[in-house]
Order: C-alpha cells, then sequence, then structure tokens
C-alpha cells in the first residue's frame, strides 16, 4: 500500500500539546512541510519568544532559539548576519510581535533583513491568560476588557501587515487563514514563498496567520472557526499586501 500521508521530517515525533482547537499544529505542520519540500532543515534556525509560540522550539527538529519577550526579530536578525548561509525564520504570535515587540519588527522590517516571520494573530494574550492584546478586536471581552474592547479609550485593533506594507525595504508580506482547506492551502504557499524570498536573498518576509484560540474566547473548536470567519477576516482582509516580484 502506497504511504499517501506521513509526519514531516521536519517535525519531531511527539504529540502537539496546544489547546484542543488552536491552529498552532497546523502552522507547524505547514511550515515543517516547507522546509522539507524546499530541502533546507540542515540549514534552518527558528525563533521562537515568549508566549504559546514558545513550544515551536519542542516541535521543529531543526536548530531553534529561544529569545526573549518581543525580541526574536533583533535575535533573528543577529543570526541572519552572523550566518548568512543559513535560512532564520522567527515564530510569534500577537502579543509577543504586535504589542512588546513592535519596535523590533518594525525596525527589522525597514532595515529589509533577510528573515522570514510567520505572525500568529488569536486577536488575544494566550498563554498568559486571555488579555487584550493589540490584535484584539473592537468589542471583543478579555480578561482585561470585560466589557469589551472600547476604542475610544484603547484604540482601533493594529493591522500589522497594512502597517509594514507602508515601508518601502519589506520583499513580501501576506495574511493567511486556516478555517477552511482552501484556505490551507493558499497558507501553505504564502508560507512557502516567504521562505523562497529568503533562500533568493530579496529581503524581509513576513506571513500573518489569523488563528484561533478556542479556550480564551469560550467556544468549541468549531464555534472558534466560525468565529473568526466572521469576525476576524472582515477586520483582516486575507490576501498579499506586499510582493516584490510583482513592483519589480
Amino acid at each position: 500500500m502506497n504511504k499517501v500521508f506521513s509526519r514531516p521530517k521536519s517535525l519531531v515525533d511527539i504529540p502537539f500539546t496546544y489547546c484542543p482547537g488552536c491552529h498552532h499544529g497546523i502552522i507547524h505542520r505547514l511550515i515543517a512541510e516547507v522546509i522539507d519540500e524546499l530541502d533546507i532543515r540542515e540549514k534552518t534556525i527558528g525563533v521562537a519568544p515568549v508566549g504559546c509560540s514558545v513550544f515551536a522550539y519542542l516541535f521543529f527538529d531543526c536548530d531553534m532559539i529561544v529569545a526573549a519577550h518581543g525580541r526574536a526579530p533583533a535575535t533573528a536578525t543577529g543570526i541572519k548576519r552572523a550566518k548568512p548561509d543559513n535560512y532564520v525564520f522567527s515564530y510569534q504570535g500577537d502579543g509577543d510581535l504586535a504589542s512588546i515587540g513592535t519596535a523590533e519588527i518594525i525596525h527589522a522590517a525597514n532595515r529589509g533583513e533577510k528573515i522570514t516571520v510567520v505572525f500568529v494573530n488569536n486577536a488575544i494574550y494566550g498563554m498568559t491568560g486571555g488579555q487584550m492584546a493589540p490584535t484584539t478586536l473592537e468589542g471583543q471581552i478579555t480578561q482585561t476588557s470585560p466589557y469589551g474592547r472600547d476604542s475610544k479609550t484603547m484604540g482601533m485593533p493594529i493591522r500589522m501587515c497594512e502597517l509594514l506594507s507602508t515601508l518601502k525595504s519589506p520583499a513580501y508580506i501576506s495574511r493567511v487563514a486556516l478555517t477552511k482547506p482552501a484556505y490551507i492551502v493558499k497558507a501553505k504557499k504564502a508560507i512557502k514563498k516567504a521562505f523562497q524570498f529568503q533562500i533568493d536573498g530579496k529581503g524581509f518576509s513576513l506571513v500573518e496567520v489569523l488563528s484561533t484560540c478556542p479556550t480564551n474566547w469560550g467556544l468549541s473548536p468549531r464555534e472558534a472557526n466560525e468565529w473568526l470567519d466572521k469576525n476576524m477576516i472582515p477586520y483582516y482582509p486575507l490576501g498579499e499586501f506586499k510582493n516584490s516580484e510583482e513592483v519589480s
């Protein structure tokens, strides 16, 4: 019998420990499949920060480093500059990238650092109990916004792809989702393109993945997917925001 489905070589052989319905497992698999298909595992270095994303170091079968909260782009920059022949990616949540690490991601993108960033946006701080994040939607209830996010006092949710795409230096920026098989196929293509841009030396690339957090949203996995489709995608539209191949 032909084997049609197996674990990517770039994932270690242990079960994921993420909450049921969380999309981290899907994202990990897509990244691992891309690394396998591009045959770059021996030269890939991942950077995991603080938050749920930190567990990435447990599951990828490549060199992994854990950075301080929000500092993954700075750490990835140092690794890439010291080892330019390696392929460096950071794996960051929205609390890490869009809040504590805002300066790091903006300046890394503006410098056009030749790294790949996978940005997981689940509109909440997941690991530390579900506090409001910079990406929490208007009206969304969290532990620290029990009456819903009020834009008058808390500002509007930050759209990182739109913000970073105003910079001249980034080579590739896109936003994807995983709630449907067709979305997952597109997400893998975007992640592969982001790594390919680094392989080709074209500069900074980032893929934002809209993700669920059923535990802190207080929803079942199915309800969380439906909530994401109904509430997140209208505010965070999917698609490519910058593609230097098309510009040139």
